[in-house]
């Protein structure tokens, strides 16, 4: 009966562990829309980059764009709106294929970094004016009419990675000392 008693507190202990333990690490902040979308292909170029995070940011979030060769794309710098950080584009993009690269801090302090493509594929010759349209028509994987929105990158997902082998490791240390305590007491009746 105390054997037990032991196990039901270990096992709560590794409950308490995994769920108060791993919050701040399941709390980061992740990208939940992105104007280009991942992965989009727009139809002219856009006036900005625009990214919605699921908590506030602050000054310490950046965006940088770079062009198929990895040459930085000039932009203001970035604004941000709540949860909203943008960079606008100081001139017009050419047909290719940019990549969006942004980082900032989580609440906790650790550093989040993401980045996704686009593609800007104007018919004819491209746009003259980066602000030639502010919404720019947008064409995502899953149709023209869906919403632009992104997953979390592999980089912000680093939390739940780590939340899982807490619990991995807690989840084994409760089987080594459910299975000690029972060899114990099979050798002392």
């Amino acid at each position: 009966m105390r054997i037990a008693r032991l196990v039901t507190a270990a096992a709560a202990a590794t409950a308490l562990v995994v769920f108060a333990g791993g919050a701040p690490a399941w709390a980061h902040n992740a990208l939940t829309k992105a104007v280009p979308a991942k992965n989009a292909t727009v139809k002219e170029s856009p006036a900005k980059v625009e990214l919605t995070f699921l908590d506030s940011l602050d000054d310490t979030f950046a965006i940088e764009v770079t062009d198929g060769q990895n040459q930085k794309v000039p932009t203001g710098k970035a604004s941000i709106d709540g949860k909203t950080g943008t960079a606008a584009f100081t001139g017009a993009l050419a047909n290719g294929t940019y990549t969006v690269t942004y980082r900032l801090v989580a609440d906790d302090g650790d550093p989040i970094k993401g980045s996704y493509e686009f593609t800007v594929a104007a018919p004819g010759p491209a746009a003259t004016s980066a602000s030639a349209s502010p919404d720019p028509v947008v064409s995502s994987p899953a149709g023209p009419s869906a919403p632009a929105t992104v997953a979390a990158s592999d980089a912000s997902r680093g939390g739940t990675d780590r939340a899982l082998i807490v619990a991995v490791v807690a989840g084994v240390a409760v089987l080594v000392t459910g299975a000690l305590l029972l060899g114990r007491r099979r050798k002392n009746p």
